[in-house]
This record gives C-alpha cells, sequence and structure tokens, in this order.
C-alpha cells in the first residue's frame, strides 16, 4: 500500500476512483486518447495523487488489462475444468454463462479488454479448451464435428452477442448463454 495508508482510508478510495474512470474513459476513447489529466479531472483529483497509485499511464492500463484477462482466463479454466460435472455441453455453457455475467457485472473493462491486445491471448487460450471439450463430445454423443472450427465460432458468437445482446440489456446471461448453446448443439438436444 503507498506511503502507508489504511485500508478504506481516503488514499483507497482515491485510488478505486482513479481505476474506476480509467476504465470508463479508456473503454470510451482508448488507451492513445485518454489522459492522465482526463482521468484525475474525471476522478476530480490532482495528478500528484495519480502518482502516489501509478508510475503512469501506460502501468495503469497494463494492470487493468490484467486484470480482465486473469478474471477471464479464471472463469474459463474453472469451468472448462470441473471434474464434477462430465457432461461437456453443461459445462460449456456454464462456461459461457459465467463470462456473460463477469462481462455484465464489469461492462467498461469488458469493452477495454475486448478492444485491446490481450483480448487474442484469452480468445487463444479460451479456443483451445473449448476444442478439448468439444473432442470429447464427439465421443459422448457420437457426432462428427469438427472441434477448432466450433470452437472459434462459438468465441466469435461469445464476443459479438456480448456487445449486440448482453451489453446492450436485450438478454441475461443465462438466457443468451442456454440459445448460444442449442444453435451450436441441437443434434445433441434433438
Amino acid at each position: 500500500m503507498p506511503r502507508g495508508r489504511k485500508v478504506n482510508s481516503s488514499g483507497e478510495k482515491s485510488k478505486k476512483l482513479l481505476l474506476e474512470k480509467a476504465i470508463e474513459l479508456f473503454s470510451q476513447r482508448g488507451y492513445h486518447e485518454t489522459k492522465i489529466s482526463d482521468i484525475v479531472k474525471a476522478a476530480n483529483l490532482t495528478q500528484p495523487t495519480f502518482y502516489l497509485y501509478f508510475t503512469n499511464k501506460e502501468s495503469l492500463y497494463t494492470d487493468l488489462l490484467s486484470q480482465f484477462n486473469n478474471s477471464v482466463i479464471d472463469i474459463i479454466h474453472r469451468d472448462l475444468n470441473d471434474h464434477h460435472d462430465g457432461n461437456v455441453i453443461r459445462k460449456v455453457e456454464n462456461c459461457i454463462s459465467n463470462l456473460f455475467k463477469y462481462f455484465k457485472e464489469n461492462q467498461n473493462l469488458t469493452k477495454m479488454g475486448f478492444h485491446s491486445e490481450v483480448s487474442e491471448e484469452i480468445k487463444n487460450y479460451f479456443s483451445q479448451l473449448l476444442e478439448e471439450q468439444f473432442n470429447l463430445v464427439k465421443n459422448q454423443y457420437g457426432v462428427h464435428i469438427d472441434s477448432k472450427l466450433i470452437a472459434d465460432s462459438l468465441i466469435g458468437s461469445v464476443e459479438r452477442l456480448a456487445f449486440t445482446a448482453l451489453l446492450e440489456e436485450e438478454k441475461q446471461p443465462e438466457e443468451l448463454a442456454s440459445t448460444i448453446i442449442q444453435i451450436f448443439f441441437h443434434e445433441v438436444y434433438v
């Protein structure tokens, strides 16, 4: 903690406010169009206060992207590696639903994260795990699918629908996840 500040002190509140405003501005304007002066002005704080908590704009941005990256990868890893549930499709649906819940709770961070360089890392990791799971579907249900093509298509659908249906509040996370699974695995359900 910077300069010996106590937890829940006004310093912690200032740091939290700076983070919130930075996420909001980065998601709206992007990294290059957001200045430190914009962040501190939006938070109604000073630039010296900013530098109490962050080295520079780049380190703040990198930390926020790492937060998004780690949270999304944790959800994917936890849900797709759930050994208590042997039903692959149910695990994938649960994973998508939990991702949508996270996206909805962290809308600005999601916008920021999906429009950054870390999004490719996340999508590649997600695709790899999905492909492994879909190979299990082949065995579990006796269906013939191109696991990589399905994984990449599903990820594209998750990303697109996060912006067009979820963040626009047209659909709820569970409903959207269920619909995606029905579209992709209709043959399994009939």
